[in-house]
């Protein structure tokens, strides 16, 4: 992985992701947190901390990295398309992968990092069921997979992790705040 831009990734959180001030509204006034933060929000906040960009088209989320996010001890789900799915597959197997796990309120996140490599023997194992899937054209329902949090936590790299909504790793990064 390239030099990571956790303070920035951090900043980026804390207003877009996890803004105080907001949350704060809500409870006061008892109304209830959203339960979901836009896949794209995930998407920048990995491109702003690993500084790659967006792919603009179908296959993996940044140039470099595909983003998955869920809520902390879920699966993370992987989709595939009729016309793109099996160039995505075969994407998904050399890029790098980054988990977000995030609590309900998001005052706890972990990334985590997991090479496409190590993914790979996964993803080529999902090639038969797409195939299966859209091989009569019939089909134009997405094929969908799941990597589990347990295969993630135990073989991925954790690159950076929020408590109650400050950051604690890596320590090298840790602000005055």
């Amino acid at each position: 992985m390239t030099e990571l831009m956790i303070q920035q990734a951090h900043e980026f959180y804390r207003k877009y992701i996890y803004n105080e001030e907001l949350i704060s509204l809500l409870r006061e006034y008892n109304i209830r947190i959203p339960g979901s933060i836009s896949p794209q929000l995930w998407e920048l906040f990995g491109a702003i901390l690993t500084g790659d960009r967006g792919t603009g088209s179908y296959g993996a989320d940044l140039s470099n990295y595909e983003v998955k996010s869920s809520i902390a001890g879920n699966s993370f789900e992987y989709q595939y398309h009729l016309k793109t799915g099996r160039g995505k597959l075969l994407k998904d197997m050399t890029v790098d992968h980054l988990f977000v796990s995030y609590s309900r309120d998001y005052r706890n996140v972990t990334f985590r990092q997991v090479t496409g490599n190590f993914l790979s023997e996964i993803f080529q194992s999902w090639l038969p069921g797409l195939e299966e899937r859209y091989g009569s054209q019939e089909s134009n329902r997405r094929y969908r997979k799941n990597i589990s949090y347990s295969t993630v936590k135990a073989h991925g790299q954790v690159v950076m992790s929020i408590q109650d909504g400050m950051l604690i790793f890596p320590q090298n990064q840790l602000s005055s705040r």
